[in-house]
């Protein structure tokens, strides 16, 4: 009898796991109200100030150029290089172009709505995810290696191995389901259908339908950021970070590494540039050990861009495990490239010994 009740519970919470979460959640967000309220500000000011600014003139010019054929030119053009590099469609060099511009979730979004378009099919959509998002210029040079660092080589340096990382992922993810067949003839006659042109006479048709899609998309990263402001908050005051960090800590000792940098590392897996901005403001002189950290980070983007993806993604029922998949191996590639270019490049050795 006591067999088939412990049985019971544990089917239960198994069941039950996401309400259990939600409600523990919901007791944090009142026995730490004062944390978190600051937290909260904190996210906003950030979504405010930083993302709205970054994000939202190229949500718009995005919208804008789907409707020109400005995207079917780069299909026929770049076909030759798309197709047999990351066997995707010349037009899946669209999304990366203005995932590297733009930053999170840029390329997610792009890659949905070609999906929704039937500009590429289903597994096509799945590769050039896993790939085509990516943290831009703007917060890794600008962010990252001036503010953070104070060092533009650095962010330049994070950049080039980021970009490296990212291409050499779309490379392996081309085997993606490589001999699973799909009905392309559907998608080729919706592309054909879907791509329409803009002009004069549709000008404020397009332009409010770009801003509305904009605006949704921005708002809902802002939910996110503030969201994940809230949770990092929480764990820390309730002393979960501390837990996580006693556990990694020896595992960094072993590596030759200061347990300083365990903080740093749990924050960036669960939301990035509280990450970037604890590994930076870890005071040694091996400043590359900062640095490997940070590209791991990049790479990864956070659970927080993850959650975010997964929005976006899930409307065009696209599946989000490749872009997880991807993400981690960028995560690691970014690390090894910027680890054999500091090592091997003499104008990269930032190590102040």
């Amino acid at each position: 009898m006591k067999r088939r009740s412990f049985k019971f519970i544990l089917f239960s919470v198994k069941e039950n796991l996401l309400s259990i979460i939600f409600i523990l959640f919901t007791i944090s967000l009142l026995v730490f109200s004062n944390s978190n309220l600051s937290a909260a500000k904190t996210g906003l000011a950030l979504w405010v100030n930083s993302v709205v600014p970054s994000l939202f003139p190229f949500f718009i010019a995005t919208e804008l150029l789907s409707y020109t054929n400005v995207i079917s030119i780069l299909g026929s053009f770049l076909n030759g290089f798309m197709r047999p590099i990351f066997n995707v469609p010349g037009e899946g060099s669209f999304p990366f172009i203005m995932g590297i511009i733009s930053g999170y979730p840029t390329g997610a979004k792009i890659v949905s709505k070609f999906k929704k378009d039937g500009i590429c099919t289903p597994i096509e959509a799945e590769r050039l995810l896993a790939f085509t998002n990516n943290s831009g210029p703007l917060f890794i040079v600008g962010t990252v290696g001036i503010s953070l660092f104070g060092n533009v080589e650095i962010g330049i340096l994070l950049l080039i191995t980021h970009i490296l990382a990212c291409l050499t992922v779309g490379f392996l993810f081309r085997f993606w389901k490589y001999n699973k067949k799909e009905n392309t003839s559907v998608i080729s006659n919706s592309k054909s259908q879907n791509i329409s042109n803009a002009s004069i006479s549709s000008l404020g048709k397009i332009l409010g339908a770009s801003i509305t899609s904009a605006t949704r998309t921005v708002v809902l990263i802002g939910g996110f950021v503030v969201l994940f402001s809230v949770i990092i908050s929480i764990i820390n005051s309730s002393g979960i970070l501390n837990i996580f960090c006693k556990i990694i800590n020896p595992i960094l000792l072993v590596l030759n590494i200061s347990p300083e940098f365990s903080s740093g590392l749990i924050s960036g897996i669960i939301e990035l540039t509280n990450g970037v901005s604890l590994i930076t403001s870890v005071s040694i002189k091996a400043i590359s050990v900062n640095i490997l950290f940070c590209a791991f980070l990049l790479g990864f983007g956070g659970i927080s861009v993850v959650l975010q993806v997964f929005s976006i993604v899930s409307e065009a029922d696209i599946s989000i495990k490749p872009y997880i998949i991807g993400k981690i191996l960028q995560a690691i590639f970014a690390t090894l490239y910027t680890y054999l270019i500091i090592n091997n490049f003499q104008f990269f050795n930032l190590d102040l010994l």
